[in-house]
């Protein structure tokens, strides 16, 4: 009968504890920033404003959030080592009882050599003949002359082989030890009642508090990672005409379910509001009116809404508190933002869409929304009043460039560096297809196929012209499942993007959107693109491709439409081509009617065709005059057949 028994060494419980840890340690290390597990000092812009943000990006120590992350992952993976380095130095006690290995013999020796061998060990072990060492006892001794003895006698032996062959042991049936892995001193007597305090906390108020957090709170989000009472806020808040600035207003007011109620001293937010209301003047009343902010009862939007705009307008904060505030709410609006943006193209309106998209540029270079006039701006050393004068005098980056190398101005290399991987993006080619088809026929699924790259806006590094593209890989690539093509052979996306003021490392992102310009009606839902190639002259192939799949409308006409391709990193720089879709009838029913001749214009069948709108065959004044001329021939002949008759 099986023996339980706890296990007093603590073996056991040593392997469930090491199994526990590393089930949450692993997913937790995986899940660490990329800033802890990617070397980002080459990859991305080089002018020294974004390495030095970089370089105090991987410093994680200086994030309270990776600092203690970091701190969790150091402690647990070092009392894991711990852990597993007493598995290893463990001793196994459950060793299976094996005779040939205690004699030290194979297991096809024969008994004549099993009694031979066992002559030579008992010379050697026999307590009356062993000379004891420094470190030896006379009951080692004796114990180990009686395992040489027991395991010889289990083999020459009929009885105790038996109970080997039967039992696995030379003295028979044994008990079977199963240990718990619980150390002795858990279930000791005296600690009985910590032990019965320590379940009732665990399994009596931490779990069932936990499982009721996790089901509650996913109850009050989203699909989209927000509080349902934000979405409900953004559905109510969203108009057809909604521009950028109620677009702002409308995500200030997310921030009351979206953020909890922090402390801190009121004199530095409203040091800090006083300081936007200088820069904005009436403006700022206008944005407090557009997310609700005036009343006391909204303290916690009002907190976000000044950070926010403090971040917008560049401002600095001295509290360091404040700080790690403004980065938390910056690095949780891309979340809100595409729950504001999915509101918007359930309705198609293309107004708030492009807004909400262009609101992310905006705050990913702090510059006040929908002053395009401050573009300039988000190169490295040029402020925001400078910028305005700047835009009047040119109006793109090259004109900039080479104005301030006229001037001969010092922050034009670093400018340079900036621009060097910008992220203007090239429509190399845009086009509906069908697959397996030359032309769009009624309701069949269109794909929509743009070919992009970017073209940073520089002499040293310009592209070639393209030209005509080769599709040689379109049906292909319309049959694979990918969204995207694969990266070219030898190309390579910018990496990170130009952006100083954002909390984090930015990936530049682009939205692909068809829509109606006569309508104001988005097409289709728009498509997120990354990773698109550096133009490279060099290369014969430096665009990538990406496709939007959507059915054909039941017509047959033409459909004037446009492409946008909105950047949610770089402000005002925004692609667009005219695009037009033609619905065109399958090529079988018009050579059909092509065999078929128009109706005449006075038949039956004409004048069908006429009240439907269709085509009919003019009658000819030639064919008149040829039936009139039968019809009197005719008659002529009738009348002088009767008089014939007549004289008759």
């Amino acid at each position: 009968m099986a023996e339980y028994h706890y296990d007093e060494s603590g073996n056991m419980a040593v392997y469930f504890l090491l199994t526990f840890l590393l089930v949450i340690l692993v997913p937790l290390t995986l899940s660490s920033p990329a800033s802890f597990r990617r070397k980002q000092g080459k990859d991305g812009c080089p002018c020294q404003q974004c390495v030095d943000h970089r370089a105090n990006l991987q410093q994680g120590f200086l994030n309270p959030k990776a600092r203690r992350r970091t701190i969790i992952l150091l402690v647990g993976w070092t009392f894991s080592a711990f852990l597993a380095y007493r598995v290893a130095s463990a001793k196994i006690e459950n060793k299976v009882y094996n005779p040939f290995e205690i004699l030290g013999i194979s297991s096809g020796t024969t008994v004549k050599d099993i009694k031979s061998h066992y002559k030579k060990l008992s010379k050697k072990f026999h307590p009356d003949k062993v000379k004891l060492g420094m470190n030896d006892t006379i009951e080692a001794v004796q114990a180990k002359f009686v395992e040489i003895t027991k395991a010889y006698k289990s083999l020459t032996d009929e009885t105790i082989r038996e109970n080997l062959e039967r039992y696995g042991h030379p003295d028979g049936r044994q008990e079977v030890s199963m240990g718990i892995a619980l150390p002795k001193g858990i279930v000791e007597g005296r600690n009985r009642l910590y032990v019965l305090a320590a379940y009732g906390v665990i399994f009596g108020a931490m779990l069932p508090a936990l499982v009721g957090r996790w089901w509650f709170g996913n109850r009050e989000k989203t699909k989209d990672g927000v509080n349902a009472r934000s979405a409900a806020a953004f559905f109510k808040s969203l108009t057809e005409e909604s521009g950028i600035d109620e677009v702002v207003g409308t995500l200030g007011k997310s921030f009351e379910w979206e953020r909890s109620q922090l402390k801190s001293k009121a004199a530095e937010l409203d040091e800090l509001e006083s300081r936007i209301k200088a820069k904005l003047g009436s403006k700022w009343a206008t944005l407090k009116q557009f997310a609700e902010v005036g009343k006391e009862q909204y303290e916690t939007r009002r907190r976000a809404f000044i950070l926010l705009y403090a971040h917008l307008l560049r401002l600095s904060i001295s509290s360091s508190s404040l700080r790690a505030e403004q980065s938390n709410i910056l690095l949780q609006t891309p979340t809100l933002l595409n729950s504001l943006l999915n509101i918007s193209i359930s309705r198609n309106w293309l107004v708030p869409t492009l807004a909400v998209m262009r609101l992310h540029a905006y705050l990913a270079q702090a510059l006040i929304p929908g002053e395009s006039s401050l573009r300039y701006a988000q190169l490295p050393g040029i402020s925001e009043s400078e910028a305005e004068v700047l835009s009047r005098e040119t109006n793109a980056l090259q004109d900039l460039v080479q104005t301030l190398e006229e001037k001969g101005d010092g922050r034009v290399g670093e400018i340079k560096k900036a621009v060097s991987k910008w992220g203007k993006l090239e429509i190399v080619d845009a086009s509906f297809k069908v697959i397996g088809e030359r032309i769009v026929t009624p309701l069949s699924i269109v794909y929509l196929v743009v070919k992009l790259r970017i073209s940073p806006p520089t002499a040293e590094v310009s592209a070639k012209p393209v030209g005509a593209p080769k599709n040689g890989n379109d049906e292909e690539f319309l049959i694979s499942r990918k969204d995207a093509e694969d990266m070219p052979e030898g190309a390579h996306d910018g990496g990170w993007a130009h952006a100083p003021h954002w909390p984090a490392n930015r990936k530049p992102g682009w939205w692909i959107v068809l829509a109606d310009p006569k309508s104001l009606r988005v097409i289709v839902p728009p498509m997120k693109v990354t990773d698109v190639p550096i133009a490279d002259p060099s290369s014969s192939r430096d665009y990538r491709s990406y496709k939007l799949q959507f059915q054909a409308p039941q017509n047959v006409q033409s459909f004037p439409w446009r492409l946008h391709l909105v950047s949610d990193t770089f402000v005002e720089e925004e692609a667009t081509q005219d695009i037009t879709l033609t619905i065109s009838q399958p090529e079988q029913e018009q050579e059909a009617e092509d065999e078929i001749s128009d109706p005449e214009e006075d038949s039956l069948a004409g004048q069908m065709a006429m009240m439907r709108g269709g085509t009919v065959k003019k009658r000819q004044d030639g064919d008149d005059e040829s039936d009139d001329e039968s019809s009197t021939d005719d008659d002529r002949k009738e009348n002088e057949d009767s008089s014939d008759s007549d004289s008759d």
